[in-house]
């Protein structure tokens, strides 16, 4: 029997997007998913849009509508009501309907315990920031993109949740928190397989910005990586690097 996959999606008061992202999951062609809905007890239409999901997954689908005290706590949420085999989160755009399978298929394959890929993040159809990462060491500020990372529900047992500390940092803590001893490994599939919209948490201010940095500095230094200055450091030139590939790109389409 194939392995089941729980995709933890978070919303709040944003019934709009959250019917695009449900269209996503129910369009993947991988068959043993389970859709964890997490809602912070919107008043808006999100309710209508639940019910209505609600009818359309069947027993496929999981609903918590209640307030928290954020995204990480959501999640956590939804980590702990998940059933699956292997567990990721969904809040953007796969980019066809062969994603999962493609993750399942080559986390199998090569028996490890998790899988990223690559993503764009975007403003409308218009490219922002290639995230193109490879595989790497997180000492010299590699990171696998959130949004792509899928784990084994073992991992999670292992390591727990997302630290509902951190406002705007906790996934890159709990990524270091997981990676740093080497002990998980992960599957790497060359492919974009997210259309992340440019503008979330972390990115839609300076303010955000540089708390983002602060706070990613403070996992480092929390979860004891010697040289924590040295590891910004190439983060921030790792970044550069991606918004200086992308205008590359579009100058060689545009010619």
């Amino acid at each position: 029997m194939s392995k089941k996959v729980s995709i933890i999606t978070t919303t709040y008061h944003d019934a709009k997007q959250l019917v695009k992202v449900a269209e996503q999951v129910w369009l993947q062609s991988y068959q043993n998913i389970e859709y964890v809905i997490i809602d912070g007890g919107s008043t808006d239409e999100t309710p209508e849009v639940l019910q209505n999901l609600r009818e359309k997954f069947g027993d496929r689908i999981v609903v918590v509508s209640e307030p928290d005290h954020g995204i990480y706590e959501a999640i956590n949420k939804g980590i702990k009501v998940a059933t699956g085999d292997i567990i990721g989160c969904c809040f953007d755009r796969f980019t066809s309907p062969e994603v999962i399978a493609k993750m399942v298929e080559q986390m199998e394959r090569e028996r490890t315990d998790g899988i990223h890929a690559d993503l764009n993040y975007m403003k409308g159809d218009r490219i922002v920031r290639r995230w193109h990462q490879g595989q790497g060491n997180i000492r010299f500020g590699w990171m696998p993109g959130h949004p792509t990372l899928y784990l084994k529900k073992e991992v999670y047992e292992q390591f727990g949740g997302y630290r509902e500390d951190y406002k705007i940092a906790a996934d890159y803590e709990f990524m270091i928190r997981i990676l740093r001893d080497g002990s998980i490994k992960l599957s790497y599939l060359p492919e974009v397989l997210i259309h992340m919209e440019h503008g979330g948490t972390s990115t839609n201010s300076l303010a955000s910005y540089f708390l983002s940095l602060k706070e990613g500095h403070r996992a480092l230094v929390e979860n004891q990586i010697k040289f924590a200055w040295f590891t910004d450091c190439c983060r921030t030139l790792r970044v550069l690097l991606q918004f200086f590939q992308r205008k590359r790109a579009n100058r060689n389409d545009n010619e």
